[in-house]
């Protein structure tokens, strides 16, 4: 028997017992298969949340409780350093960039990006019995045409990928049209109009057609709300459920509701994140008032770094702490987030893990929990990371390499300690391929030891060959062959 085999034994021995132990407990209590919410921010820096940083302005006592009450992963990664596609790859499990989008984001009426039949998370665990919902930014495209028709009922919309309930905008807050989508159907028409706003500092949104009724600094709020609502509907209910929260916040607009604003010595991002963390707060108290927490996995997480540029230098917080680079960039603050795991009983309290994870890998993680094999075309760069969060890890890592992607396409590959990438430059806001690599006396590529050189400024790329061929080799396999994962 492999250890993937062990541990997985393991893992569902593990589940069979705490499902044997609570049998004098009610009969929430006694599901076997735990509900599991994921809650992933917008742009929420791996430095933002004061269990990461101490040092952090924002406030963020409910994201601390969950990483006493739970796990902190401190190498966990997105796929992509930018919106769209780490949501792809969150929900399927394989690298956006193996679809026809390479490099940007999608907008508020792109198409429906995710493979129709494609395997998600939600229609794994709708399989499994689970009822399922999406609560919050969807960006992965709606509809079949060119340009989204939101007049008429949305084909392909969440629903169409394992969702039996979602409640939705489009796209980020600061692109039209702004509308709320409930299932397939928009719930008021865009026949308004925004002019737009940009400060500078964050307060900012693009012109465009808006519902007549829609307040943009309400939309957080409103995800909050629905997101409870969902809780108190589906824990009435005999099956499990998984719960899916894209939050659309601390991404622009930075637009903190009265109650937050000024709360933080940082200004409207920190405030922002700050009623971020009390959104996470609703939801976790959800949980706790209809029974349900001690049989919910719930994980917090963010799609990418934070947009550090925006916030003006005259505060005293940095979002991506200790890491280089912001949202976009393909250094470690474009990719590497804060992820925070509890599930009681299971997770042990007060740990962290410095396992190295992506995003991609909780299809694989919640298959392994559910005892499933994954087809051979579904989750193609996923890993489960079950063996880690329930501590019957081998010392070996579970993940031995992972490929992160830039706003311009560009390409990293992280092995052990070791991260190679593949061009000159951060690959992100304002990046020029052309003139990266005209550049003269610069290495042609970038090579840095993580763990002599977290902070990535030490470029090994012309003293350390054999890594920097051995990696671009593996990279070209990885790419060329349609999939990671064995």
């Amino acid at each position: 028997m492999n250890r993937a085999e062990i541990s997985r034994r393991d893992f569902l021995g593990m589940c069979g017992a705490a499902a044997l132990a609570v049998s004098g407990m009610s009969r929430a209590q006694q599901k076997a298969r735990p509900n599991i919410v994921v809650i992933m921010a917008d742009d929420m820096g791996y430095g933002d949340p004061q269990c990461y940083n101490p040092e952090s302005s924002a406030r963020t006592p409910n994201i601390d409780r969950l990483a006493a009450e739970g796990m902190r992963f401190t190498d966990a990664h997105t796929p992509s350093a930018v919106c769209t596609p780490t949501r792809y790859g969150l929900l399927t499990g394989r690298y956006c960039w193996r679809t026809d989008l390479k490099s940007g984001v999608l907008w508020g009426e792109s198409p429906n990006l995710i493979e129709p039949g494609r395997m998600t998370l939600a229609s794994l665990l709708k399989s499994q019995g689970y009822n399922t919902a999406c609560v919050g930014k969807w960006h992965l495209g709606l509809g079949s045409q060119e340009k989204t028709d939101y007049s008429k009922p949305l084909e392909p919309s969440p629903l169409t990928h394992g969702f039996d309930y979602s409640y939705i905008i489009p796209a980020s807050l600061d692109m039209p049209p702004y509308v709320y989508v409930e299932n397939d159907t928009t719930v008021e028409q865009p026949t308004g109009y925004t002019p737009g706003f940009r400060d500078g500092h964050g307060r900012f949104w693009r012109e465009g057609r808006i519902a007549p009724t829609l307040r943009i600094e309400m939309v957080l709020p409103t995800f909050r709300d629905k997101s409870v609502e969902t809780i108190n509907r589906f824990a009435k209910e005999d099956d499990p459920f998984f719960l899916y929260v894209p939050l659309p916040a601390p991404h622009t607009p930075w637009v903190p509701t009265k109650g937050f604003i000024g709360e933080t010595d940082s200004g409207d991002y920190t405030d922002f994140v700050t009623q971020v963390d009390e959104t996470i707060g609703a939801i976790m108290k959800a949980l706790d008032e209809n029974d349900a927490a001690n049989e919910t996995l719930i994980i917090v997480t963010s799609d990418n770094g934070a947009h550090e540029g925006l916030i003006p230098k005259a505060y005293p917080h940095d979002p991506n702490t200790p890491w280089r680079g912001q949202k976009a960039d393909i250094y470690e603050g474009g990719h590497r987030v804060p992820f925070v795991v509890r599930w009681p009983g299971h997770v042990d309290a007060g740990t962290t893990n410095d396992q190295l994870v992506c995003l991609t890998d909780l299809l694989a993680t919640f298959a392994d929990m559910m005892n499933v094999d994954l087809p051979d075309d579904a989750g193609e760069d996923s890993y489960s990371f079950a063996p880690a969060m329930i501590g019957t890890a081998a010392k070996s890592p579970l993940r031995a390499s992972m490929v992160s992607h830039s706003l311009a396409g560009v390409f990293a590959l992280r092995e052990g300690s070791m991260k190679y990438i593949e061009e000159r430059g951060s690959g992100g806001f304002g990046w020029n391929r052309e003139k990266a690599a005209a550049q003269k006396g610069v290495p042609r590529a970038q090579l840095y030891d993580l763990a002599a050189d977290p902070g990535e400024t030490q470029n090994l790329y012309d003293t350390h060959r054999a890594d920097r061929e051995r990696m671009l080799m593996l990279l070209n396999k990885l790419r060329d062959s349609g999939r990671s994962r064995p």
